[in-house]
């Protein structure tokens, strides 16, 4: 018997954030970045539980999860194969940001497959991340920009649009504080 597993956009979202986290934490002292890292694993793994709550009440047409299928695919291909071309040249510290750059591409026309315009701007804003931690790792030595920057910044980016997406930003903004 087959099971299929249904995650929805918010705790993709979230592993994404996590995922960019651990990269970013990587470029940081084993101390640090181990404590980094574990702070980013428990946020991970809150915003998956709570972007999983509703996974199953708006299940997605199969035409629309081959396309985003397709997409990712095409992402993975370009990402290792700009990661190792990458790697026989002096710029091998740039495929971080190349990375998130095409994961940002690809949120573009993700966008429209989804009928969710924040996509446009979490796309854009890893675009101009990735171009900022390009133009840092070219102007200085040291992985902290293309690895941390970049990581870090694409995680916590990731990390707003699944809280966005699962509608705790719009909880948290309708609580009232005393």
């Amino acid at each position: 018997m087959a099971r299929t597993v249904t995650l929805s956009a918010a705790a993709v979202l979230a592993l994404g954030g996590g995922l960019g986290w651990l990269v970013g934490s990587s470029a940081l002292d084993a101390g640090t970045g181990t404590v980094v890292l574990a702070a980013g694993i428990a946020v991970t793994v809150w915003l998956v539980v709570i972007g999983s709550r509703d996974a199953a009440t708006r299940p997605m047409e199969h035409w629309r999860s081959r396309k985003l299928l397709r997409l990712a695919v095409i992402g993975l291909v370009v990402i290792v194969a700009g990661s190792a071309l990458l790697g026989f040249t002096p710029y091998g510290e740039l495929a971080v940001p190349l990375g998130f750059g095409v994961v940002g591409a690809l949120l573009l026309p993700a966008s429209s497959l989804l009928g969710d315009r924040t996509y446009l701007v979490l796309g854009a804003l890893l675009m101009l991340l990735a171009a900022l931690g390009a133009f840092l790792a070219l102007n200085s030595v040291g992985q902290l920009y293309p690895r941390g920057l970049v990581g870090l910044g694409a995680g916590v980016l990731l990390w707003a649009a699944s809280a966005h997406r699962s509608g705790l930003v719009a909880q948290l903004g309708g609580a009232r504080y005393r």
